[in-house]
């Protein structure tokens, strides 16, 4: 069953602070899990705070009939930290009037950007690392263009702004998850369990040489969202790692 999540719709920078909808991902067993190649954790849960959503801009005089609008489709982590560690690669699916509708990209940032004239609905499949689950999240997102007040002029500085905010918890993640995610500042981790003892780490796949994977500098990021659910879950973990409580 796919995934859908509860919009926001600004047309520019602000706060939201919407019921988020919480996903479970659970791992199959496999040979591996049996072999104890892959050890897991029990009775812990790790979750991610994710954003998926768009950003369109009216391109004004330079609008055609075909292209009245450049938008950017994106996943990013909830406080723009990279989420590399956790997502492998992600499928956007486009209309199908767009060349190549079917676009992967495969390091962080997670995004593309097209032009176009028509509001449809892209779909948005999140695949992980191995370690973190091997099943896949299939979400949708809608596509604005215009603003919901349609009174005067479109701007061409003030950009239509629609993001979803989901918590995506992995229960009894792998033993290489979750270490490789104990201090990250985009995943909110328990306490190490008592006696546990972390695993040597091999690097993920998709480690972004070229560039940072965050998106805290990012050109559009004056228009993100602020969730203020992932602002305080994060500080809230990041203090039980500091004092060690559970």
């Amino acid at each position: 069953m796919p995934h859908t999540a509860i919009e926001a719709q600004v047309e520019d920078g602000g706060s939201a602070s919407k019921p988020q909808r919480i996903i479970k991902l659970s791992k199959t067993t496999d040979d591996s899990d049996k072999k104890g190649t892959n050890k897991r954790v029990k009775d812990i849960e790790i979750c991610v705070p994710i954003v998926y959503g768009t950003i369109a801009f009216y391109l004004g005089r330079k609008a055609s009939e075909s292209q009245s609008h450049k938008w950017t489709v994106y996943v990013r982590g909830a406080t723009n930290e990279d989420l590399g560690a956790v997502i492998k690669h992600v499928v956007f699916q486009l209309h199908p009037s767009f060349n190549n509708p079917t676009r992967i990209v495969e390091a962080p940032p997670f995004e593309l950007s097209e032009c176009g004239w028509g509001e449809f609905e892209i779909g948005i499949s999140i695949f992980f690392h191995s370690d973190v689950c091997d099943k896949h999240l299939d979400l949708y997102h809608m596509l604005k263009l215009y603003p919901e007040d349609e009174s005067g002029p479109q701007s061409t500085k003030k950009p239509v702004v629609m993001e979803s905010y989901n918590e995506i918890v992995f229960p009894d993640p792998s033993e290489c998850f979750f270490a490789r995610v104990q201090n990250h500042p985009a995943v909110v981790v328990p306490r190490m369990p008592a006696g546990f003892s972390l695993p040597v780490l091999a690097p993920v796949e998709n480690t972004n040489e070229e560039g940072r994977g965050d998106t805290k500098d990012h050109p559009l990021s004056q228009w993100f969202l602020n969730f203020s659910e992932a602002d305080e879950l994060l500080k809230l973990a990041s203090a039980r790692q500091q004092v060690g409580i559970a």
